[in-house]
């Protein structure tokens, strides 16, 4: 059996800041060729995307994925909903979290799976203020002791 690559093409640091990150899920993606193209270029933007539940499945809205620069003019629109492929059970876990107050779906990073484009989403809860303080003096604090360790300060 060979061992599968993963290569990240984008990652979402603001839902790292923004949310508590409680469940990570996995999910396939529906994408147009020329996407795909673009993606592996890099051209995708999660910042400001999230994912809701309609129905039986799972969309991706607000996610940039920049027309491809040698596509044809039926590039599909760069912030168009994408579905989500995941199973039946995944999708209930998430519409039964996401029914209750605070909880939100949000994409945290899109990678290669090999040949395949997947995403990384997670059940977040939203940080208090006081919260996003603590975790930047956190975050200050581990960076000041990694400088002092390699005698950077």
């Amino acid at each position: 059996m060979q061992k599968q690559s993963e290569r990240t093409v984008a990652v979402n640091k603001k839902a790292y800041h923004e949310y508590f990150v409680e469940e990570t899920f996995e999910a396939g993606v529906i994408l147009v060729g020329s996407e795909v193209k673009s993606i592996r270029a890099g051209g995708v933007n999660l910042k400001d995307s999230f994912v809701y539940i309609r129905g039986t499945s799972a969309r991706l809205l607000n996610t940039h994925v920049a027309p491809y620069e040698k596509g044809s003019h039926f590039n599909p629109d760069a912030r168009r909903e994408r579905v989500l492929l995941l199973n039946k059970n995944e999708i209930n876990k998430l519409r039964g979290k996401v029914e209750q107050k605070g909880y939100t779906i949000i994409p945290l990073r899109m990678y290669f799976k090999d040949a395949l484009v997947k995403i990384e989403i997670g059940l977040c809860k939203g940080k208090e203020l006081h919260d996003k303080r603590r975790s930047l003096k956190e975050k200050d604090l581990k960076r000041d002791a990694e400088r002092q360790i390699r005698g950077d300060y």
